[in-house]
């Protein structure tokens, strides 16, 4: 397994000394966990109203027989205009989790496609003299050496405000601590930018070591 590498400009390639992340991708549970992700986001708060909550009269617009027209016993029915809603959604909540175990593996395989596919970068954004402090022009500068992606996750080893102030900027990239990383995330980039701290902290959170050297 092959690994890229971003250093001054110029991007290289190594070999992983080992197989950190594992030797499949495991379909099902990616699917499991983007499911579980995109279920959570859910607000559930949509309603509609019922014929007892429309405002409106009781009284019967007009007798039962004789009249030639469809019986009627209110103004409230869902078959009149502004009566209610029948079988209308209703506040609910959307969510499910997954085991823990089920999170990490679903992680460790999106990271085994994106190093697999050739769309995983090692970069130190410590080494980017102007990261050192907010600036676009230097994250534009390492967006454009890897290519211009147009959706790009930046992980970084910690919490690191200058990076992030750096990046967002840019529409469609998204930066990420190693401990908040989920297969989502992963998944819904096509390039992953990953600081060498951050990979050795993915590789330890997916219960194995990782090492670039």
């Amino acid at each position: 397994m092959k690994v890229k590498i971003y250093k001054a400009g110029n991007t290289t390639e190594k070999e992983l000394g080992e197989q950190p992340f594992g030797d499949s991708v495991l379909y099902r549970t990616l699917k499991s966990s983007v499911l579980s992700y995109q279920a959570n986001q859910r607000q559930g708060t949509v309603k509609t109203k019922g014929r007892s909550e429309v405002a409106g009269s009781g009284k019967k617009p007009w007798k039962q027989k004789h009249t030639g027209r469809a019986r009627a016993g209110d103004r409230m029915s869902p078959i009149w205009r502004g009566g209610g809603t029948v079988f209308g959604p209703l506040p609910r909540d959307h969510r499910f989790d997954l085991p823990a175990r089920e999170r990490r593996v679903a992680l460790r395989s999106a990271i085994y496609g994106k190093l697999k596919d050739g769309e995983f970068v090692l970069a130190d954004l410590a080494e980017v003299h102007a990261l050192s402090a907010p600036s676009a022009k230097s994250a534009r500068k390492v967006l454009g050496d890897l290519g211009s992606p147009r959706r790009s996750l930046v992980v970084i080893a910690e919490p690191n405000e200058n990076v992030w102030k750096s990046f967002r900027n840019f529409p469609g990239v998204k930066v990420r601590p190693a401990g908040d990383l989920c297969a989502f995330d992963v998944i819904a980039a096509s390039l992953v930018i990953c600081e060498p701290g951050a990979f050795e902290a993915l590789g330890k959170r997916v219960g194995l070591v990782a090492s670039a050297n």
